[in-house]
């Protein structure tokens, strides 16, 4: 049976803006494809919805949130970012909605990005049984909203100045993945940024985990299709 070829995704850009739900989500698909656009010159911009506070069970939520940003911010130095922002929003029980709408149009007003980078929000991670995580579906869907709405003068007018801006909004790691990048000359520096949370990692209690061999399959896999050796796979929309 033939396997689906991957597009490349584009690269004529300058600025991206990359909205996920938690420290780590970044790292755990798209880090080395931030590599490579910081390395080109480009500007990415990481904002993340929570400080992941609630995803150690052995650390309580007031210790846990400060370690977790603390490694994202090292995690985001590793591939070139610099500015990293923590919205609050409450770790496990993010809601969809108007109000995360509004928050979220006024990040990308701010930023004014061409590309928005967010996670996969299908119901699952391989479009069958894997299920997906509330936080990521609701983050990734209001993010695709929130760029129509930045867009848009008369919705959030409180919320900064229009921005009309963005190309495209691509989701990393959707089972429904078109498009792609070649990671393979970043791939190493993927790795180093997810084995940056540390904390996190020891705290899923996965004593086989290795960070290397987890990314490896899922970027082989990619760079079969897209003909490369290593790439990071991505849905993409266009408002």
């Amino acid at each position: 049976m033939s396997v689906e070829k991957l597009e490349p995704v584009a690269e004529d850009w300058q600025k991206a803006l990359a909205i996920v739900a938690h420290p780590d989500d970044l790292e755990f698909g798209s880090a080395a494809a931030v590599a490579r656009w910081t390395r080109q010159g480009k500007e990415v911009v990481y904002c993340l919805l929570t400080s992941g506070e609630a995803g150690i069970d052995g650390v309580a939520p007031d210790e846990c949130g400060p370690l977790r940003e603390a490694e994202q911010i090292e995690s985001s130095r590793i591939v070139g970012v610099s500015a990293v922002e923590f919205l609050g929003q409450p770790d496990g029980t993010i809601e969809y909605g108007v109000a995360l709408r509004r928050v979220l149009t006024a990040v990308i007003r701010r930023h004014q990005p061409e590309i928005v980078i967010t996670n996969n929000f299908r119901d699952t991670w391989d479009g069958d049984v894997l299920l997906n995580q509330a936080d990521h579906m609701n983050t990734g869907r209001a993010t695709l909203d929130a760029v129509r709405d930045a867009a848009n003068r008369w919705i959030f007018p409180d919320a900064g100045e229009r921005w009309s801006g963005v190309r495209q909004v691509w989701a990393s790691g959707s089972p429904n993945s078109r498009h792609a990048v070649d990671t393979t000359e970043t791939f190493d520096v993927g790795v180093e940024s997810l084995r940056a949370h540390k904390a996190y990692i020891e705290g899923l209690n996965w004593p086989d985990f290795d960070p290397a061999e987890f990314l490896e399959g899922i970027s082989r896999t990619s760079g079969t299709r897209l003909g490369t050796k290593y790439a990071a796979p991505f849905e993409v929309f266009t408002p």
